[in-house]
């Protein structure tokens, strides 16, 4: 077995994939060299042939790698991400309790701003379910790949920040102020598969069996995060 496994995961599982690599490297001796990106970024790397052993992205990006003969065998599902909701310390903390009141603070906020992944995809579309994409349009900042939302929201860039709770829990200057309320929540399935260039194929096994052990649960919850 190499001494020495590598992966590419997208920004949202950037901080519990490095204490899982932690942990595994201390219990095996193996290295686990994982590189975090934007998750279109990620999926145009993988696509591109680069050789990585592993790959860790939202469940359908995945799917299309493996459908694609990217990735082999089946994904493993590792984590359950929410969409969390994030304002700069110390600013004022509209409500977001409620469906009702969530659409008043998105059309109230000066600016807001969502990533280019899963969550964004779904805020657009919750945008145009409520009948306001076009209003709050001009005042909407998309994140490109890679940037934090919570960086944004840190200088004061946007009012209100959309992204998984897991990108924007331990974010300096910023504060989560809850969830995406009742039936607007959206939760991201984060994945990981073997990737065709892999040499090594049990030993990513082994890795992701130990990802998706019980011994590791609990890293996951303070990662804000569940069990897939």
């Amino acid at each position: 077995m190499s001494a020495r496994i590598t992966g590419i995961s997208s920004m949202a599982t950037r901080a519990l994939l490095a204490d899982l690599a932690q942990a595994y490297e201390q219990q095996t001796g193996i290295v686990v060299a994982i590189q975090a990106v934007g998750g279109v970024d990620a999926v145009k790397r993988v696509q591109a042939g680069e050789a990585f052993d592993a790959v860790f992205l939202a469940s359908d990006a995945i799917d299309r790698l493996i459908a694609s003969g990217h990735v082999t065998g089946e994904r493993m599902d590792l984590v359950r991400s929410p969409v969390a909701i994030a304002v700069r310390q110390g600013a004022p903390r509209p409500d977001v309790s409620t469906e009702e009141a969530l659409k008043t603070a998105v059309r109230a906020a000066r600016r807001i701003s969502y990533s280019t992944g899963p969550s964004g995809v779904h805020l657009q579309r919750l945008f145009e379910r409520w009948g306001i994409a076009s209003e709050i349009a001009p005042r909407t900042v998309q994140a490109p790949p890679g940037v934090p939302v919570g960086s944004l929201v840190a200088r004061g860039d946007v009012e209100l920040g959309f992204q998984q709770l897991s990108e924007l829990m331990h974010l300096p200057d910023v504060d989560v102020i809850g969830g995406l309320p009742g039936d607007t929540q959206f939760i991201t399935t984060f994945s990981a598969g073997v990737c065709a260039q892999s040499t090594q194929v049990a030993a990513v096994h082994a890795l992701l069996a130990f990802m998706n052990s019980p011994q590791v649960a609990e890293s996951k919850r303070r990662h804000g995060m569940e069990p897939a």
